[in-house]
């Protein structure tokens, strides 16, 4: 039975061995049952194992050094264009796919007896903690569902959101969009960023529009925020961002109330 590639490092492999002609490397073309190559017989002109290319081209195995790059790129006879195509599938393979982080529970504590309203988020900008004074203004996070626990997400499909950003919502909301945008570059095709992407479009009819304008960046949001609190009214808000040095993928935000 036949394995079908489900990666782009997996396709561009399979698509360059069956271009190859058997009898162009004195290989009987009678009874096969594929076009080109086995990888059987891929793996014999590179001289590796047959299971590792096998796992190669399924985008399982995704580190070989330098030379077993170069002895994959003669015995598929890559030209020098597609030499550097596959160098470049294989750094993006490497790549670990995204997951949510996991909070240490001191960082947690940290974020929960701060005064100020503070949230901890992560590289895709899911809100990984938050105290109090942050659920009094913006309204309880713990209360959206923990896939949709993302500050993007509640942004643009909350009408918390909508509330307390009040008539500067829309604003608000595509500057923060160029600022996602622009720092996705790490998991671009990550499925991962892809689903939280299209969960938010299905809810947004406005949201395809305004995330290929972001494509163009846009001016940063002004750190003073003027916000709706629920009890209190309009108020402004200083807004600082800060990654932590023992780990920078995780932002602090905290809103500091102007006097």
């Amino acid at each position: 039975m036949s394995i079908t590639s489900r990666t782009p490092l997996g396709d561009f492999l399979r698509t360059r061995r069956e271009a190859l002609d058997p009898a162009a490397y004195g290989l009987a073309a009678a009874r096969r049952r594929t076009r080109g190559l086995r990888r059987e017989e891929v793996a014999a002109r590179a001289g590796i194992g047959v299971d590792w290319y096998i796992r190669l081209e399924q985008g399982r195995a995704t580190k070989p050094s330098p030379g077993t790059v170069e002895a994959i790129s003669r015995a598929l006879d890559l030209n020098q264009n597609e030499h550097e195509e596959l160098l470049l599938l294989l750094k993006d393979a490497s790549r670990p796919r995204f997951t949510r982080e996991t909070l240490p529970d001191s960082l947690r504590r940290m974020v929960e007896r701060l005064n100020q309203p503070a949230y901890l988020t992560g590289r895709r900008w899911d809100i990984l903690a938050w105290n109090d004074a942050a659920a009094g203004l913006l309204g309880d996070f713990g209360r959206i569902p923990r896939q949709d626990r993302n500050i993007l997400v509640f942004m643009f499909t909350s009408a918390q959101a909508r509330r307390a950003f009040g008539f500067l919502w829309a604003a608000e909301a595509r500057a923060m969009l160029a600022q996602f945008r622009a720092g996705m570059d790490f998991a671009a095709d990550d499925p991962a960023l892809k689903d939280l992407l299209d969960r938010i479009r299905a809810s947004v009819p406005e949201f395809s529009a305004w995330w290929d304008a972001a494509a163009n960046g846009a001016a940063t949001p002004p750190a003073q925020k003027l916000l709706v609190h629920p009890v209190r009214g309009e108020v402004a808000y200083d807004q600082a961002s800060f990654q932590l040095m023992a780990d920078p993928s995780l932002t602090l935000t905290i809103y500091t109330q102007v006097m």
